[in-house]
């Protein structure tokens, strides 16, 4: 009996191993620390009034580390997850109070031949697919981007609690959507954020286009941090953050001949008032856009780029508030892993906006992505960056 029931034992243990067996025996993975340092010295002719020479982090490329894994599954599919975290190497602080990984956390599984489905904290599709077209890839965030990152376009926009799908590249083509859950029961929409993206690359022609929409959860008086995004502020929208939603759309071309990439770009952004919003009509500001860059050898290249912002006529605003900015950069690549950089940008601001209290203003300038909270006090803006920038 006792010998029965011993075979029985390695019978049963002989084809759990085969049936496990196939499956952990294709099963290989990989797990990779990486991230950057990014620091640089500025100089800022006008905040608030007053000149200010600072250390600066994350100009060129944010500071960040992170952890990142994959594994193969077999017939082409992947489990995979992302996790990163966002610090200032001038403190230690971390990139967002309370935040660990801040700027993405996210699991998800890859297929060649269907896309990625990823859940988590993560970029919308918006940002994913136009942000490589758009001003912030080629000319950074922190003096390219758009007046206060008005448009998204820069890294400041991600969304909690979403799904994202993201297809192959099929005949040049590629699509992205995302839908982040509010949470808030019996309100479906309440808090969501629903975000699609395309984009259709051909030889040298690259060409994009991106809608994302926020909502809030309800009407607070302010955009609530329990919504699933949060966009950034500055001078440049601060009376209109108790929007009830906001809505972006964008388009990007771009075109290489040979060293040099040349780009236009446009975007509409939409603020819809609330019940308690601070603003009665919605506004509305567009903005037009146009980029170059030039490699000289690998080591060395230079870019520039200039954007025209307007706010439309809405809230007793009859002159509204319009931006121009230039900016410029040098990058020079001492390896793969290590960069020096340089930066300029000059913005003019002019018209009248709805101030923090929902006063009417005048328009002050906030270059690109800089410093959103501190404006000038007069009409020019003008900062030169010195950095270096170390990836590992």
């Amino acid at each position: 009996m006792k010998a029965r029931h011993s075979r029985l034992k390695l019978l049963g243990a002989a084809v759990a191993a085969a049936v496990a067996s196939p499956a952990f025996a294709q099963s290989s993975g990989s797990v990779t620390l990486y991230g950057v340092v990014d620091d640089a010295i500025a100089y800022v002719n006008n905040q608030k009034g007053h000149s200010n020479v600072y250390l600066r982090q994350g100009s060129l490329y944010s500071s960040r580390f992170g952890i990142r894994g994959s594994e193969d599954l077999g017939s082409g599919t992947h489990a995979i997850f992302d996790l990163q975290a966002g610090f200032d190497p001038n403190n230690g602080a971390e990139g967002s109070k309370g935040l660990l990984f801040n700027r993405e956390a996210f699991v998800g599984l890859q297929n060649n031949q269907y896309g990625t489905v990823t859940m988590g904290r993560q970029y919308t599709s918006y940002y994913t697919l136009l942000g490589p077209l758009g001003p912030s890839s080629y000319l950074t965030g922190a003096t390219g981007a758009h007046p206060g990152d008005i448009d998204g376009l820069d890294t400041t926009i991600r969304s909690n609690n979403s799904v994202v799908y993201t297809s192959p590249v099929l005949y040049g083509f590629q699509l992205s959507g995302m839908y982040g859950f509010g949470g808030v029961p019996g309100q479906f929409q309440s808090g969501s954020t629903i975000s699609a993206a395309g984009t259709y690359r051909h030889g040298p022609l690259a060409l994009g286009v991106g809608y994302l929409l926020m909502h809030n959860t309800g009407d607070t008086g302010a955009f609530s941090p329990n919504a699933t995004a949060s966009y950034g502020t500055s001078a440049v929208n601060a009376g209109y953050v108790s929007a009830s939603s906001v809505q972006h759309i964008a388009a990007s071309a771009n075109y290489t001949l040979g060293n040099l990439i040349m780009g236009v770009n446009y975007s509409n952004v939409q603020y819809r008032p609330g019940t308690n919003s601070l603003y009665k009509d919605t506004v509305v500001f567009n903005t037009y856009g146009a980029l170059a860059k030039y490699t000289f050898t690998p080591a060395f290249d230079v870019a520039g780029g200039y954007s025209y912002t307007r706010s439309s006529s809405a809230n007793g605003i009859t002159d509204p508030a319009k931006y121009h900015q230039v900016s410029l950069k040098e990058a020079y690549h001492l390896s793969k892993r290590s960069t020096i950089y340089a930066l300029q940008v000059w913005q003019h601001a002019s018209g009248k906006t709805l101030g923090a209290d929902g006063s009417i203003i005048d328009a002050r300038p906030v270059v690109g992505d800089l410093n959103n909270s501190m404006p000038s006090s007069t009409a020019n803006q003008i900062a030169v960056l010195l950095g270096l920038a170390v990836s590992f």
